[in-house]
């Protein structure tokens, strides 16, 4: 099985580490043959986790996506999604024919308001069947100091997905397989807005009891959303180790790929959102922010998708859509936050 990554920002360059430390050879994209050529001579990415070292054998580097696409068998896309489209429409309809493709991204492309696996099927016919997911709670600089993280995998095929779970298991990192493809991916993009919450009360100096109620009662929502969105297999208190290579579990809300990946986003001071939101607490704008950081924070253009998508949804989401007119409507933070207190229990 060989494996291409398409995208070298701190997330890309995590899931790159661990492929090759797991022995594989890659086939990895970056725009910058600059970048490129760092690689070659230092070993590291010249911007992000500069601390993980590469054995350079392992990697087929390229300026070329078509070139990393044909060379693969399994394409991880790991660009941020406000620029995935971008990247992938101007490539050759027939191009992913026969391909398996594994989403790193989490958010939804914000000028389609799509999930990435959506927007395939509509712009290369893409089938579900050949679309996996792979989510955290897992932070890169966490696989780069090589801290014990969980990933799990998401696909209708499972014997692949365990497949391709097991390239990615090492002596820091295991994995999970479910089949949960929308709930995993929805609530990837529901705790990033979250977490811009949760950053956003750190900032107006609310304390540790306040968020705690906060990602409570921003948990039950999410999981509000997701019944309401369809998503009617969630089994809470039972999880099914098996004996499989990969643990799979059945699609329990309080497991680590959906309430852990929300805990630790909201928590975590390597939390990109989280220091977006601090930001925003603070009063900062949103383009003053966004230049401060010079990262993307997945969680800003995410709320005014689930925004516009719970419109047709109708799920009652009060803390999602303060946050979204706290960034989108410019109410200010602390009037936000007055109107989200009087709504948590």
């Amino acid at each position: 099985m060989n494996f291409g990554i398409l995208g070298s920002g701190s997330w890309g360059t995590a899931l790159a580490k661990i492929l090759t430390d797991n022995g594989n050879t890659i086939h990895w994209w970056n725009r910058s043959e600059a970048a490129i050529q760092h690689f070659k001579t230092r070993y590291h990415n010249p911007q992000y986790l500069q601390s993980a070292r590469f054995d350079i054998q392992k990697l087929q580097l390229s300026s070329d996506p078509v070139s990393v696409i044909k060379h693969s068998d399994v394409i991880v896309i790991a660009i941020p999604s406000a620029y995935a489209a971008a990247v992938l429409s101007p490539l050759d309809k027939d191009i992913f024919k026969g391909k398996k493709i594994v989403s790193a991204i989490k958010g939804i492309l914000p000028d389609q308001n799509l999930l990435l696996n959506d927007y395939l099927k509509k712009q290369f016919d893409f089938s579900l069947e050949d679309y996996f997911t792979v989510l955290g709670p897992c932070h890169a600089e966490e696989i780069a100091s090589e801290k014990l993280s969980y990933l799990t995998f998401t696909g209708y095929d499972q014997p692949t997905a365990e497949l391709i779970a097991s390239a990615f298991k090492t002596t820091y990192l295991n994995t999970i397989t479910n089949t949960d493809i929308y709930g995993v991916q929805y609530a990837a993009v529901l705790k990033n807005i979250y977490a811009v919450g949760a950053g956003m009360a750190h900032g107006l100096d609310y304390g540790d009891n306040f968020l705690s109620v906060l990602i409570a009662n921003s948990a039950d929502e999410m999981a509000g959303f997701l019944r309401k969105a369809g998503i009617l297999n969630a089994e809470v208190g039972y999880i099914d180790h098996g004996n499989s290579p990969a643990k799979e579990t059945h699609h329990n809300y309080a497991a680590s790929v959906y309430l852990g990946d929300l805990l630790v986003t909201c928590y975590s001071l390597f939390s990109r959102n989280r220091t977006f939101g601090n930001m925003i607490g603070k009063g900062y704008s949103v383009q003053a922010a966004q230049l401060e950081m010079s990262m993307v924070a997945e969680g800003y253009n995410a709320s005014k998708c689930m925004y516009l998508i719970n419109q047709q949804i109708g799920a009652g989401m009060p803390i999602a859509e303060t946050i979204y007119q706290v960034l989108w409507q410019h109410i200010p933070a602390s009037e936000g936050f007055k109107n989200i207190e009087g709504c948590l229990v």
